[in-house]
């Protein structure tokens, strides 16, 4: 007997559904946020042998979405090695090393990383993201113009926590 049965494809995971729960209350922050949600979303509802264009755009985006917010850090007074942004060296660290493992015939890995990261992102944006839009707001800084209202007010690296309510 001859097997006709079509190849089964994996059902898409569920999605991250963008609410008012995951804002922290900055703007631009917010849009980033948005728009790193929607991405994951776009990857967990792409068939896996169509994943890595999608996969590699989102990396560069998360690249971006987290060198903004670590600039901002260093304009506001962290010092560059806080563990907000070692949370966001890990998280990209793992997201380049998926690339090869999908390369060597992994074609399930950029589902997984993205179920973990739906995961993941609404408590780090709940703690430290809402936490570092709260100091932000706190020394005046303005994230559309990248500036402080009053720059005298932040003394550089002076902070070493994770720019969270949680944390100092």
């Amino acid at each position: 007997m001859q097997n006709t049965a079509t190849p089964i494809t994996p059902a898409a995971s569920a999605p991250l559904n963008w609410s008012p729960a995951l804002a922290v209350g900055d703007a631009r922050m917010d849009d980033t946020h948005e728009e790193f949600v929607a991405m994951l979303n776009q990857l967990l509802a792409t068939p896996q042998d169509q994943q890595l264009p999608l996969y590699r755009q989102f990396v560069e985006h998360t690249v971006e979405h987290f060198a903004q917010e670590e600039r901002w850090m260093l304009a506001t007074g962290f010092s560059a090695d806080n563990c907000h942004a070692s949370h966001h060296a890990t998280i990209l660290e793992t997201m380049h090393a998926v690339v090869e493992h999908y390369e060597k015939d992994d074609q399930e890995i950029i589902t997984r990383l993205a179920e973990a990261l739906a995961e993941w992102f609404p408590q780090h944006a709940a703690s430290m993201d809402a936490g570092l839009a709260l100091h932000l707001k706190e020394v005046g800084f303005d994230t559309r113009t990248e500036t402080l209202a009053d720059p005298s007010t932040v003394r550089p690296a002076s902070m070493s926590g994770c720019g969270s309510v949680t944390c100092s």
